[in-house]
């Protein structure tokens, strides 16, 4: 599997993808391109690709020499202690071994800091159909992220350090993206009732009527979050995505952030995508029903017509934080819209504090009111 470092045409410095321009940005001379910029100044060769496939061998056969990978490998994987698999690969700028998860597709050397891209990972059936690029960069990030825990009276003093703040991470988690037609037939029982007065007399009104409905729907961008590891209100908590926006897949987009890579299929979403395009199409057949006082729905039938699935990547900034009750905490933002999810820890001690001085208040009020009495 080829390891990939974007360099700058002037330079040959490391380039990262920044948000705020939309453009590939060196961090040593301040030069910028656009992704079509870069594209028409160093096309795709049949001798690169030679050379990359060259090189995608050259580390299977160093990866799979290696002594200290336990027998049964895959891929240069090596089995933790844990269970789960190791996989190595070389940073192309320093030389120094990279050790990465199964699942990740875009990361950092840890010595030289230079930003990869694991193509293998993101190529082949691997490879997405489209990707959201971030919009906010780590600055902005970091600004929304304070402004929100600053908003939460009882978060624990090191959340707001600077080590934890550090700790932010903008990743491109793997999503499923579905559109569907459909047709569908609606069966429902509406009634109509008045009530009225003739002198003493109080008369009621019922009217039944038997109502149907027939049509064409079309269901846009139903997500799903195509990652096992991920936690699910995690992943989904920040969407929607405004895909109006969305791109063609280039790896470049990936280098400045972490990324993963997806393990799970369409065939494990099926029945869920499937479960929601029901619903949301029941709900606008019932919809298009007005003028009954009551109405009750008798039959939904829906049927699929068309769909096709997209695999995407879409912009997440995360921080993690471990409380003193041992739970694990999740923050996460939308990286395009500054959506914001999470569940942040409490500090017992500022509850506690804010308690004890409610009760002297109420206690204080209550001493002066029975003097003044």
């Amino acid at each position: 599997m080829a390891v990939i470092s974007y360099k700058c045409p002037n330079c040959d410095g490391e380039l990262v993808f920044h948000p705020a321009t939309q453009k590939y940005k060196c961090e040593y001379c301040a030069s910028a391109f656009s992704q079509e910029e870069l594209a028409q100044m160093k096309p795709a060769t049949e001798e690169e690709e030679r050379v990359s496939e060259l090189q995608q061998r050259r580390q299977a056969e160093d990866v799979s020499s290696r002594d200290m990978w336990d027998g049964n490998q895959e891929n240069g994987g090596r089995q933790s202690q844990g269970g789960e698999e190791g996989v190595m690969y070389r940073c192309p700028s320093c030389g120094a071994e990279i050790v990465t998860d199964q699942t990740t597709a875009a990361t950092f050397c840890y010595y030289c800091h230079n930003p990869v891209v694991l193509s293998g990972r993101v190529s082949g059936q691997f490879l997405p159909h489209k990707i959201i690029p971030f919009s906010i960069d780590k600055e902005q990030a970091t600004k929304k992220f304070l402004e929100y825990v600053h908003s939460k009276k009882f978060v624990p003093k090191a959340f707001f350090n600077k080590q934890q703040i550090e700790k932010i991470s903008g990743v491109y988690f793997p999503y499923w993206m579905a559109d569907m037609d459909m047709s569908g037939s609606l069966q429902a029982e509406g009634k109509n009732i008045r009530v009225w007065r003739s002198g003493e007399t109080e008369y009621t009104e019922t009217k039944i009527y038997h109502v149907q409905r027939d049509g064409n729907i079309h269901l846009e961008d139903i997500t799903k979050n195509a990652l096992k590891k991920n936690s699910l209100k995690l992943a989904e908590g920040v969407l929607p995505y405004d895909v109006s926006k969305v791109q063609e897949f280039h790896m470049g987009y990936l280098s400045g952030f972490l990324a993963e890579k997806r393990d799970l299929e369409r065939t494990d979403l099926q029945a869920e995508v499937s479960e929601d395009a029901r619903e949301f199409g029941g709900k606008l057949l019932r919809d298009t029903v007005g003028g009954y006082s009551h109405l009750s729905v008798r039959s939904c039938q829906l049927r699929t017509e068309r769909e096709n699935w997209d695999y995407i990547m879409l912009p997440v900034w995360t921080v993690t934080y471990k409380g003193r009750d041992g739970k694990m905490y999740y923050y996460s933002m939308n990286g395009q819209n500054g959506k914001v999810y999470g569940e942040l820890p409490v500090d017992a001690a500022k509850v506690w504090i804010l308690g004890i001085a409610i009760f002297a208040a109420v206690f204080l009020l209550g001493l002066l009111g029975g003097w003044m009495l």
